[in-house]
């Protein structure tokens, strides 16, 4: 049994992948690949996933896309193809809080008007 077997069981398409990449062990795995890899296995192992996971997840390839632009090793090109997934993970997350941000607003207004 291989250690990708032994490592927190890994679902079998995240395996499929690093075997086909030649990745006998996830500490092989840069920082970035390695909390991707991470998020993976928690979205592809819980059975249902909340707001929250998503918010997670979102929150989590976010800062691998900011921390891919800051190196500068990264090809201008390739920072430049991440921009809509940027983009589209910050507008996932802005759609899941704007009901609590709205919320939490009106119930500062209506706090506000009871104390006056």
């Amino acid at each position: 049994m291989s250690y990708v077997r032994l490592f927190v069981y890994m679902h079998g398409l995240i395996e499929k992948l690093l075997n086909k990449r030649g990745i006998k062990n996830p500490d092989q795995l840069d920082p970035e690949e390695k909390q991707t890899f991470e998020n993976w296995q928690l979205v592809l192992n819980k059975s249902e996933l909340n707001t929250s996971d998503i918010v997670t997840f979102c929150r989590s390839q976010i800062s691998v896309i900011e921390n891919k632009w800051k190196d500068l090793d990264t090809p201008t090109a390739k920072k430049a193809e991440l921009i809509p997934y940027h983009v589209v993970y910050k507008t996932l997350i802005a759609a899941i809080e704007s009901p609590l941000s709205a919320r939490n607003a009106l119930e500062m207004q209506l706090n506000q008007l009871l104390t006056h």
